[in-house]
């Protein structure tokens, strides 16, 4: 376990906003843990755990104490001819267990393959991209309880996933701590290739498998969104609303061509890139932050943007889609 004091984020979080946080912990185990959340550092300031950072957004210094997990362990629990129950450490980089379960013929991660953050903070946003959402795959998720320091499992049904929720993200915000997260994995083939004209990107690869499934959506991620180590990002920064069918059927009027997906027999989904794009946000910038050229979801730091610019910037995107269509578009992506 090391304790650093004034040390600079901008490395740990993918926007690269450059604020210090008045202390930093690392943990390598469970015991290590228990020990900080114990001790009258964590009693005496505020605290945030974070994992890759790749969904923060710092408005300042924080001052407080940052912990983060090194917790980076892949234990196989059981195995049948049909499953695998991988039981994998909060502080795994996400992309390095899906590369794992790639070249181990686990199905059921390989369409989210390239996004960005740890394994922990996963099972907090329930991730998603093409047709897949890791709530599909968790069984389990072991905690540690803040304040009490007991160590709780939950089942998959009390997580209450949503979309890019759970109950860690809501109700139960700031009071338990992910250590370990157990997925239930095929082994046999079940694509899900049916999103937008996956299946035909792939066949351009030859054959489905996962492998060609894991490099043609890595190819088409990084074809629409910059690279966090060479331009500040967070990735999609806006959910897609989902909104009224009424709403959306008032709306197709006007724009006919509005993509949309179904959410349920009564809502629609909508990109909010587009509703962004139609605002003439795409390719924009204001001083030190713009909207990404190629993917108008994406907010990215020109170079020495601080958390406040980025935060107005986004502030004005959304005033912009509600003047124009009357939807609320919502940040992905958290304020601290």
């Amino acid at each position: 376990m090391s304790i650093q004091q004034n040390l600079s984020l901008k490395s740990y979080n993918t926007f690269g906003i450059d604020v210090n946080t008045r202390y930093f912990a690392e943990y390598s185990s469970i015991g290590e843990l228990k020990e900080i959340l114990g001790s009258e550092i964590i009693n005496a300031n505020p605290w945030l755990h974070i994992g890759g950072g790749s969904n923060l957004l710092f408005l300042k210094d924080f001052e407080g104490i940052i912990l983060h997990s090194q917790l980076k362990s892949i234990e196989k629990i059981s195995e049948t001819d049909e499953i695998a129950l991988l039981r994998v450490g909060a502080g795994m980089v996400w992309d390095d267990f899906v590369a794992y379960c790639v070249s181990n013929n686990y199905y059921g991660v390989e369409n989210l393959s390239l996004i960005p953050g740890e394994v922990g903070a996963s099972a907090v946003q329930n991730i998603g991209a093409y047709g897949m959402e890791v709530k599909d795959v968790i069984e389990t998720v072991d905690t540690i309880h803040t304040e009490t320091l007991n160590e709780r499992i939950f089942t998959n049904e009390e997580c209450r996933y949503g979309y890019r929720k759970s109950i860690f993200k809501e109700e139960l915000r700031g009071k338990y701590i992910i250590t370990n997260v157990t997925f239930r994995l095929k082994k046999q083939p079940d694509y899900q290739l049916d999103y937008q004209h996956l299946r035909e990107a792939v066949l351009q690869r030859g054959e489905i498998n996962l492998a060609n499934i894991r490099s043609t959506v890595i190819s088409i991620r990084e074809s629409k969104l910059p690279d966090p180590s060479i331009t500040g990002n967070a990735g999609s920064f806006f959910m897609n609303p989902v909104i009224p069918k009424e709403k959306f059927e008032e709306l197709q009027v006007s724009y006919p061509t509005m993509p949309h997906y179904p959410a349920s027999e009564t809502e629609v989904k909508v990109p909010a890139g587009w509703l962004i794009e139609q605002c003439g946000w795409k390719g924009r910038s204001v001083g030190n932050v713009g909207v990404h050229s190629r993917q108008a979801l994406v907010i990215i730091n020109l170079g020495g943007a601080t958390g406040p610019e980025v935060a107005g910037l986004a502030a004005q995107i959304r005033e912009n889609v509600f003047q124009r269509f009357g939807i609320d578009i919502t940040p992905e992506v958290n304020y601290i």
